[in-house]
């Protein structure tokens, strides 16, 4: 029997720092595996009988819990529905299920006592040193993964200190459709922090506004560069010039390294010229996008959500104060927009618009 492997990786969120207990897997086990496994101990059951059995153990399973019972593999596990979600009053209706209807498992104190006896552990090294950046912040607007050229940007994190003297050492800001810069003017640099006032690259359109943050060290006089990346995205400002002549054209927001903007402002209504945040939320399962405007604090004023299926035109309304009243946007590529979200920001995206008006 093979030893179940773990490794300690560092926690940043203790002061001083201390480590975690991660456990490695050896790899993943299917329901043809497990059939596998049984038939070795029982060899009277052919695999196919096997996997018709631990199908129709699910199905049961599946039907008692449809009759609203709790059901319990004396043992091992057991299985219970539970709710979540909030009434304003006793007599409320329940949400819609696939919102509050939920299903927990409990493993029994002797399965776990066992494994506990059986198991044998092997430690793992801890990976090799590197550049962890933790959070990314713009100190003058206190707004996260927010780049601006007049700003000033906060890296925290790990083992980020580096030789400003060393020209293989270096803080660098990309592009992810083009252009990248080594930051020259860094001011603070510590292994837990380093300040910096952005230098910005341009990128061959106005709405590839989205940029990856890397930073290169040697930890020893002739050791290989280590090189640690942000892993989330840092996005510029964008500047919105609105004409009493006509709408704008083709003025992108919210969009990544593509070659045309997945969303587009097409006018807007205001009495003066002003700063915000727009919002896009990933609602799976409303199975749409949810979109509004926010002011510039982390968690001030906000509009109201408009709701999106698919390519189109919407208006975001502004809020309490924005001398902002309306936006209008058109959505040109919801399926690449839903994407990106999906894969690349966790499902919420937020751009800084900067809007004037001639």
């Amino acid at each position: 029997m093979a030893a179940i492997q773990w490794r300690p990786v560092p926690n940043h969120l203790t002061t001083p720092d201390s480590y975690s207990i991660c456990f490695v897997s050896r790899g993943s086990a299917g329901l043809n595996d497990l059939a596998s496994d049984i038939t070795l101990h029982h060899p009277n059951f052919s695999k196919d009988d096997i996997i018709t059995i631990l199908h129709a153990e699910d199905e049961a399973i599946l039907e008692r819990l449809l009759n609203g019972e709790q059901v319990t593999k004396e043992g091992s596990l057991s299985w219970f529905p539970s709710f979540t979600g909030r009434l304003d009053n006793p007599d409320d209706p329940l949400p819609p299920l696939d919102e509050c209807l939920h299903l927990n498992t409990r493993i029994s104190a002797p399965f776990l006592e066992h494994l506990r006896q059986e198991a044998q552990t092997e430690r793992l090294p801890m990976r090799e040193k590197l550049p962890v950046i933790t959070a990314a912040e713009d100190t003058v607007l206190g707004l996260r993964d927010v780049l601006r050229s007049d700003g000033m940007l906060r890296l925290t994190g790990n083992n980020l200190s580096f030789d400003r003297n060393d020209i293989g050492s270096h803080c660098l800001i990309e592009g992810t459709r083009s252009g990248s810069a080594v930051q020259s003017r860094v001011g603070t640099i510590a292994n837990s922090e380093i300040v910096l006032m952005p230098d910005v690259p341009s990128q061959d359109d106005p709405w590839n506004n989205e940029y990856r943050l890397s930073v290169t060290t040697h930890y020893t006089e002739h050791g290989t560069p280590r090189t640690g990346t942000y892993k989330r995205m840092l996005r510029s400002p964008l500047s919105i010039t609105l004409s009493s002549s006509g709408p704008p054209a083709n003025i992108g927001i919210l969009t990544g390294s593509a070659t045309a903007p997945h969303v587009s402002v097409t006018g807007a209504t205001m009495s003066e010229d002003t700063s915000l945040r727009i919002q896009v939320i990933q609602d799976l399962p409303g199975n749409r996008l949810l979109f509004n405007l926010l002011d510039m604090d982390k968690d001030g004023q906000a509009g109201e959500q408009v709701s999106l299926t698919t390519d189109g035109s919407l208006s975001l309304s502004g809020f309490t104060g924005s001398p902002l009243s309306s936006l209008a946007l058109t959505v040109n590529d919801y399926a690449a927009l839903w994407e990106m979200l999906r894969k690349e920001y966790g499902g919420r995206l937020v751009d800084t618009l900067d809007i004037t008006s001639t």
